[in-house]
């Protein structure tokens, strides 16, 4: 298998993760509410959306990082691409 299929597959498995990833944080913000009343009557809800935050908070570097990584990848190949077609002509 040639380099450039190699890096197509590594590219593919980040890009599938981050979608993955993006699917999960919709799906977090869709139970996420607008506003939240703090009295005591509803402390479970407030306590669920403290839990939602957090989870938001862990998710997000990782999106970043995956979408930031897949962007420099295909530019990579995109690039490996262009060079061999260059060489080859």
């Amino acid at each position: 298998m040639s380099t450039l299929m190699m890096l197509l597959v590594v590219w593919g498995v980040l890009t599938v993760l981050l979608i993955l990833l993006l699917i999960y944080r919709s799906t977090l913000s869709m139970h996420e509410d607008d506003q939240l009343f703090l009295d005591d009557s509803s402390k479970n809800m407030r306590e669920e959306q403290e839990a939602l935050q957090i989870r938001m908070k862990k998710v997000a570097p990782w999106v970043k990082i995956l979408g930031a990584a897949s962007a420099v990848l295909i530019l990579v190949i995109a690039g490996m691409a262009a060079y061999q077609q260059l060489n080859q002509g």
